[in-house]
Protein backbone atom coordinates (compact mmCIF):
# COMPACT_ATOMS: atom_id res chain seq x y z
CA UNK A 1 0.00 0.00 0.00
CA UNK A 2 2.67 1.99 -0.51
CA UNK A 3 1.42 4.18 -3.13
CA UNK A 4 -1.80 4.92 -1.23
CA UNK A 5 -1.05 8.79 -0.30
CA UNK A 6 0.06 9.28 -4.32
CA UNK A 7 -3.47 7.51 -4.86
CA UNK A 8 -4.86 10.03 -2.43
CA UNK A 9 -3.24 12.76 -4.12
CA UNK A 10 -4.61 11.94 -7.53
CA UNK A 11 -8.27 11.95 -6.39
CA UNK A 12 -8.36 14.76 -4.43
CA UNK A 13 -6.55 16.38 -7.53
CA UNK A 14 -9.75 15.64 -9.96
CA UNK A 15 -11.86 16.26 -7.26
CA UNK A 16 -10.15 19.63 -6.70
CA UNK A 17 -10.67 20.62 -10.73
CA UNK A 18 -14.04 19.35 -10.42
CA UNK A 19 -14.67 22.39 -7.43
CA UNK A 20 -12.68 24.83 -9.22
CA UNK A 21 -15.40 24.20 -12.79
CA UNK A 22 -18.64 24.52 -10.34
CA UNK A 23 -20.05 27.88 -11.39
CA UNK A 24 -22.35 30.35 -9.14
CA UNK A 25 -25.28 28.92 -10.06
CA UNK A 26 -24.68 25.53 -10.05
CA UNK A 27 -23.71 24.73 -6.20
CA UNK A 28 -27.54 23.77 -5.50
CA UNK A 29 -27.54 21.42 -8.92
CA UNK A 30 -28.48 17.88 -7.94
CA UNK A 31 -26.00 14.93 -8.02
CA UNK A 32 -26.46 11.30 -8.44
CA UNK A 33 -26.82 11.27 -4.50
CA UNK A 34 -30.53 11.79 -4.09
CA UNK A 35 -29.18 13.51 -0.35
CA UNK A 36 -26.87 16.60 -1.59
CA UNK A 37 -26.57 18.80 -4.03
CA UNK A 38 -23.63 19.91 -5.60
CA UNK A 39 -22.49 22.22 -2.45
CA UNK A 40 -23.55 19.22 0.26
CA UNK A 41 -21.24 16.99 -1.71
CA UNK A 42 -18.45 18.89 -1.81
CA UNK A 43 -19.25 19.75 2.06
CA UNK A 44 -19.09 16.13 2.47
CA UNK A 45 -15.68 15.82 0.39
CA UNK A 46 -13.91 18.74 2.62
CA UNK A 47 -15.55 17.09 5.38
CA UNK A 48 -13.66 13.92 4.91
CA UNK A 49 -10.30 15.66 4.84
CA UNK A 50 -10.96 17.67 7.67
CA UNK A 51 -11.06 14.75 9.86
CA UNK A 52 -7.98 12.72 8.20
CA UNK A 53 -4.99 15.27 10.42
CA UNK A 54 -6.37 14.42 13.75
CA UNK A 55 -7.21 10.48 12.94
CA UNK A 56 -3.82 10.17 11.06
CA UNK A 57 -2.30 11.81 14.19
CA UNK A 58 -4.18 9.08 17.21
CA UNK A 59 -7.17 10.86 18.03
CA UNK A 60 -10.15 9.01 18.22
CA UNK A 61 -13.76 10.59 17.02
CA UNK A 62 -14.78 11.17 20.84
CA UNK A 63 -11.67 13.40 20.89
CA UNK A 64 -12.76 14.82 17.46
CA UNK A 65 -16.12 15.80 18.76
CA UNK A 66 -18.32 17.73 16.41
CA UNK A 67 -15.79 20.33 15.29
CA UNK A 68 -16.33 19.44 11.77
CA UNK A 69 -20.30 19.21 11.44
CA UNK A 70 -22.09 21.78 9.68
CA UNK A 71 -21.51 24.14 6.57
CA UNK A 72 -17.48 23.95 6.03
CA UNK A 73 -17.31 25.96 2.88
CA UNK A 74 -18.70 29.61 3.75
CA UNK A 75 -18.81 31.68 1.18
CA UNK A 76 -15.15 30.07 -0.76
CA UNK A 77 -16.30 27.13 -1.35
CA UNK A 78 -13.37 26.40 -3.58
CA UNK A 79 -10.65 27.48 -0.95
CA UNK A 80 -12.43 25.35 1.73
CA UNK A 81 -11.66 22.45 -0.64
CA UNK A 82 -7.98 23.68 -0.83
CA UNK A 83 -7.46 23.98 2.67
CA UNK A 84 -8.68 20.92 3.29
CA UNK A 85 -7.18 18.86 1.21
CA UNK A 86 -3.48 20.49 2.08
CA UNK A 87 -3.97 19.44 5.00
CA UNK A 88 -5.20 15.70 4.63
CA UNK A 89 -2.38 15.26 1.79
CA UNK A 90 0.42 16.75 4.70
CA UNK A 91 -1.32 14.28 7.17
CA UNK A 92 -1.04 11.39 4.93
CA UNK A 93 2.71 11.70 3.74
CA UNK A 94 3.38 12.29 7.45
CA UNK A 95 6.39 10.10 8.86
CA UNK A 96 4.18 7.15 10.39
CA UNK A 97 0.72 7.93 8.26
CA UNK A 98 0.21 4.90 6.30
CA UNK A 99 1.55 2.20 9.66
CA UNK A 100 -0.49 4.30 12.17
CA UNK A 101 -3.59 2.65 13.87
CA UNK A 102 -6.19 4.49 13.44
CA UNK A 103 -9.60 4.74 15.43
CA UNK A 104 -12.49 4.73 13.73
CA UNK A 105 -16.01 3.70 14.42
CA UNK A 106 -15.94 0.27 13.27
CA UNK A 107 -12.48 -0.48 15.16
CA UNK A 108 -9.07 0.53 14.24
CA UNK A 109 -7.49 0.21 11.03
CA UNK A 110 -4.13 0.63 9.51
CA UNK A 111 -3.55 4.32 8.27
CA UNK A 112 -3.22 2.68 4.62
CA UNK A 113 -6.73 1.42 4.86
CA UNK A 114 -8.16 5.05 5.89
CA UNK A 115 -6.35 6.64 3.22
CA UNK A 116 -7.50 4.30 0.64
CA UNK A 117 -11.37 4.30 1.36
CA UNK A 118 -11.10 8.20 1.43
CA UNK A 119 -9.16 7.81 -1.96
CA UNK A 120 -11.57 5.64 -3.36
CA UNK A 121 -14.90 8.17 -2.13
CA UNK A 122 -12.81 10.72 -3.27
CA UNK A 123 -12.78 8.97 -7.05
CA UNK A 124 -16.65 7.86 -6.60
CA UNK A 125 -17.58 11.15 -6.06
CA UNK A 126 -15.59 12.95 -8.51
CA UNK A 127 -18.31 11.41 -10.69
CA UNK A 128 -20.87 12.31 -8.77
CA UNK A 129 -19.68 15.89 -9.27
CA UNK A 130 -18.97 15.75 -12.55
CA UNK A 131 -22.62 14.86 -13.41
CA UNK A 132 -23.94 17.23 -10.98
CA UNK A 133 -22.33 20.41 -13.23
CA UNK A 134 -22.47 18.80 -16.50
CA UNK A 135 -18.58 18.34 -17.05
CA UNK A 136 -16.44 15.17 -18.07
CA UNK A 137 -17.51 12.30 -15.76
CA UNK A 138 -15.05 9.75 -17.33
CA UNK A 139 -12.57 8.28 -14.37
CA UNK A 140 -9.35 7.40 -14.77
CA UNK A 141 -8.89 3.50 -16.31
CA UNK A 142 -6.13 2.90 -13.90
CA UNK A 143 -7.83 4.37 -10.85
CA UNK A 144 -11.10 2.63 -11.38
CA UNK A 145 -9.43 -1.02 -11.50
CA UNK A 146 -7.44 0.48 -8.15
CA UNK A 147 -10.72 1.02 -7.01
CA UNK A 148 -12.25 -2.23 -8.07
CA UNK A 149 -9.92 -4.15 -6.49
CA UNK A 150 -10.32 -2.73 -3.44
CA UNK A 151 -14.60 -2.63 -3.19
CA UNK A 152 -15.53 -5.79 -5.00
CA UNK A 153 -14.14 -7.82 -2.09
CA UNK A 154 -16.22 -6.37 0.26
CA UNK A 155 -19.62 -5.68 -2.22
CA UNK A 156 -21.54 -7.09 0.43
CA UNK A 157 -20.66 -5.38 3.43
CA UNK A 158 -20.64 -2.01 1.37
CA UNK A 159 -24.48 -2.83 0.46
CA UNK A 160 -24.97 -3.78 4.23
CA UNK A 161 -23.80 -0.52 5.62
CA UNK A 162 -26.15 1.41 3.82
CA UNK A 163 -24.18 4.13 2.92
CA UNK A 164 -23.97 3.15 -0.83
CA UNK A 165 -26.55 2.24 -3.68
CA UNK A 166 -27.99 -1.47 -4.33
CA UNK A 167 -25.17 -2.82 -6.75
CA UNK A 168 -27.22 -3.18 -9.92
CA UNK A 169 -26.90 -5.67 -12.57
CA UNK A 170 -25.22 -4.72 -15.92
CA UNK A 171 -23.95 -6.35 -18.76
CA UNK A 172 -21.07 -8.80 -18.67
CA UNK A 173 -19.42 -6.53 -21.50
CA UNK A 174 -19.98 -3.07 -20.04
CA UNK A 175 -16.91 -0.95 -19.56
CA UNK A 176 -14.81 -0.90 -15.99
CA UNK A 177 -16.17 1.98 -15.04
CA UNK A 178 -19.78 1.41 -15.68
CA UNK A 179 -18.90 -1.82 -13.61
CA UNK A 180 -18.08 0.06 -10.70
CA UNK A 181 -20.59 2.77 -10.43
CA UNK A 182 -22.91 -0.41 -10.45
CA UNK A 183 -21.09 -1.75 -7.76
CA UNK A 184 -22.05 1.32 -6.01
CA UNK A 185 -25.51 1.32 -7.18
CA UNK A 186 -25.09 4.36 -9.99
CA UNK A 187 -26.15 4.19 -13.57
CA UNK A 188 -24.23 5.59 -15.85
Amino acid sequence: MSDVPDRFNQATAHFGDLVHKVSADQWSNATPCDEWDVRALVNHLVYEARWAPPILAGRTIADVGDQFEGDLLGGDPETAYDDAVKAALNATTAPGAMEATVHLSYGDTPGSDYVAQMACDFILHAWDLARGIGADDTLDPDMVQWVDEIARPQAAMLTASGLFGTPIDVPEDADPQTKLLALFGRRR
